[in-house]
């Protein structure tokens, strides 16, 4: 019985002694050669808004482009102007006009005051403001000079019309050739078509004409004299 035990000691010591061997020579037990020389996987998170795989939610595997909104009207173009669109900024003596001691002519300048190209097309209608009151309005009669073109207006850019009217002649007050009495307002309310009236001021004292009428061009591009 001693003599066994003995052996078993010893097969046992052997069994250590060959496992410790085979892990100092970097062997393994048959059947898991090369398991402990595996590299590991890395798992990568999918692009946020796309799904696993690198797909769009519709499993297109491309990422969505953005929307581009064009702040102009249908099809990219430039939309009509608007009375928000567009202001007054300039109503002065025409350097051309007739004879006289009245108004005579004057240039009256619209500019696109928005953030995005419009157009308009036209003539003006004009009107006195009596005391500068709306209510008190005195529409001229207008005769249209010439032949009407769209213009488009970038923001920032002016539409142009001259108002040419029946001067006043004479000192003081003066007098009208068709022997009306001469008229005096204190503003002007121009029309632009399709974006309102806007009402200003001539620069250089009010408007004096006669007979209430005006020849007025059409919007322009062109600055007239």
């Amino acid at each position: 019985m001693q003599y066994t035990a003995g052996v078993r000691r010893t097969a046992s010591a052997l069994v250590v002694a060959a496992a410790a061997a085979a892990l100092m020579t970097g062997c393994t037990p048959s059947g898991d050669a090369g398991a402990a020389a595996e590299p590991s996987q890395t798992a990568q998170s999918p692009v946020p808004g796309t799904a696993a795989g690198g797909s769009d939610a519709g499993g297109t595997g491309r990422a969505k482009p953005a929307v581009s909104v064009s702040p102009t009207g249908s099809g990219g173009k430039a939309k009509p102007c608007t009375i928000d669109d567009v202001k007054v900024t300039e109503a002065r003596q025409a350097a051309v006009r007739p004879p006289g001691t009245g108004t005579g002519a004057a240039i009256v300048a619209v500019a696109n005051v928005s953030k995005s190209a419009c157009t308009l097309q036209g003539f003006p209608t004009v009107a006195g403001a009596g005391n500068g009151s709306p209510d008190k309005n005195v529409p001229l009669t207008t005769t249209h000079s010439g032949s009407a073109a769209t213009v488009s207006l970038a923001p920032g850019t002016r539409a142009w019309t001259k108002l040419t009217f029946v001067n006043v002649q004479g000192e003081a007050d003066g007098y009208c050739v068709s022997g009306a009495t001469p008229a005096s307002y204190p503003t002007l309310v121009v029309g632009v078509p399709g974006a309102g009236a806007h009402q200003t001021a001539l620069d250089d004292g009010v408007l004096a004409l006669c007979d209430n009428k005006a020849t007025v061009t059409a919007y322009s591009a062109t600055k007239p004299s």
